[in-house]
């Protein structure tokens, strides 16, 4: 999938990776795509949250041995 930006939360727990990638989609405009990288388990549920409360919407999530990936689409 094509992106605009990255963000690498790898290693970091709740709440910061939501907060980095708030901090990030704020330096975007609308109709970008932020590819992130996350271990944090958590992260999925989370990322689904983050995107129901803010209107941006979560275009992918997959995970490999590990590692999360999510595609977010600023509004």
């Amino acid at each position: 999938m094509n992106f605009d930006k990255e963000l690498d939360v790898r290693g970091l727990v709740c709440p910061l990776p939501i907060l980095r990638t708030k901090k990030s989609l704020a330096d975007m405009t609308t109709g970008q795509v932020l590819k992130i990288a996350a271990t944090d388990p958590g992260a999925t549920i989370d990322f689904q949250v983050f995107a129901e409360q803010t209107g941006n919407e979560l275009l992918s999530l997959s995970e490999t041995t590990g590692e999360f990936i999510f595609y977010m689409k600023k509004k």
